[in-house]
């Protein structure tokens, strides 16, 4: 089998809003072979500039677009096309966007083997662990703590018992960020439990006061709290903090990963499966099961990187929540004909060849802005 087709598709709902969702628009990764078999992959990330990693032509041996790269190649040996995707753009790579790049190629060809061989990614993984998870509800912040209320208790009224809340207005002053908090156990009542991601928006000293402000609210951790290349500010906040510290969202491959796992400077690391690619996070997976601490997914796009999500996190060991966004986008319920959100809380892994997802043609036509030729 041999791949003979790579097109990157640039999906966007009609109604962009200027906050941080990554539910708006998305950059899908169509692999094709001459056997006649499709997988599909995405990425988290500004789609037009993975689709130029993708697209882009040679330039020299270690700058290369990822297309001229694989086309040719046998897409069951995942592995081994890792690794000359990493080697031949180290000019132009080795984190970030060209990481996600291959993450999205990465997932296709997991998907394209799933369906090769008839069986569900997890098991290619080396089994599941879990059939199901208790999904926590992913939402943003209200404009204050009366607001944040109101979104909470809608979300217990749908089944969850677990919401987070995350980033803006947070960050603004300490009165800003306790309101929030407040807010958020307010609507949740007092069995639920609640989750804060504050976006990246303070540093070390700030981060522990509000931990220790945050702890009256049981809080079941404190997402993001420094910037993400602070990795000796994460160490000592974890060492001091009096709740859970958890972060990851933003690291694109192995080596990014690296710093937090050799100083074990997080309680909850959160791997995105659209920026890893299923071969890098089950690395990921086993370097954070050796030091003893915990995994969840990250994931604000669509169906097809839930999917994902659910296919990896099921072979984790001690995995005990998982991200579900609840955000209100035609792009989360409507891309794939399969509805992959939780029910009453509660979030089952496909078990269908692949991911487990077919996509709505009629969907992409609709919201496509832009195809490789």
């Amino acid at each position: 089998m041999k791949i003979t087709e790579i097109v990157c598709q640039i999906l966007r709902i009609k109604n962009v809003e200027a906050k941080t969702a990554s539910s708006q628009d998305s950059v899908l990764v169509r692999v094709r072979t001459d056997e006649g078999l499709e997988g599909v992959g995405e990425a988290d990330s500004s789609p037009e500039m993975v689709k130029a990693v993708i697209d882009a032509p040679f330039s020299h041996n270690v700058a290369c677009g990822l297309r001229g790269l694989l086309v040719g190649e046998n897409p069951l040996e995942i592995d081994r096309l890792w690794q000359t995707m990493y080697r031949r753009t180290m000019y132009c790579g080795r984190r970030s966007t060209t990481i996600t790049a291959m993450a999205a190629i990465d997932m296709a060809l997991w998907d394209l083997k799933g369906k090769k061989f008839g069986e569900p990614i997890h098991r290619l993984l080396g089994g599941k662990r879990h059939d199901r998870f208790r999904a926590y509800a992913s939402i943003l912040f209200g404009r204050d703590g009366r607001q944040t209320a109101d979104i909470g208790r809608r979300w217990i009224d749908a089944g969850y018992t677990a919401v987070k809340f995350g980033w803006e207005p947070m960050g603004q002053s300490e009165a800003v960020d306790r309101d929030l908090v407040a807010g958020a156990r307010k609507g949740l009542g007092d069995e639920a439990e609640l989750l804060v991601d504050a976006g990246c928006v303070w540093d070390a000293r700030t981060a522990l006061d509000r931990a220790k402000a945050f702890e009256q609210q049981r809080i079941g951790w404190l997402e993001e709290p420094l910037h993400p290349d602070d990795y000796e500010g994460y160490r000592w906040l974890r060492d001091r903090s009096p709740v859970p510290i958890a972060s990851g969202e933003e690291e694109c491959g192995r080596q990014s990963f690296r710093p937090y796992i050799d100083g074990r400077c997080l309680d909850v690391y959160q791997v995105d499966l659209s920026r890893n690619g299923f071969t890098d996070s089950a690395y990921i997976r086993q370097r954070v099961e050796e030091i003893g601490a915990r995994l969840c997914n990250h994931c604000y796009t669509s169906p097809v990187t839930v999917a994902a999500s659910l296919h990896w996190l099921s072979t984790c060991r001690d995995a005990f929540l998982f991200e579900d966004c609840v955000e209100d986008s035609p792009l989360r319920h409507e891309l794939t004909h399969e509805k992959i959100q939780a029910v009453d809380g509660w979030i089952t892994v496909p078990d269908r060849p692949g991911l487990g997802v077919t996509i709505d043609e009629d969907f992409v036509r609709s919201t496509l802005v832009s195809e490789s030729k």
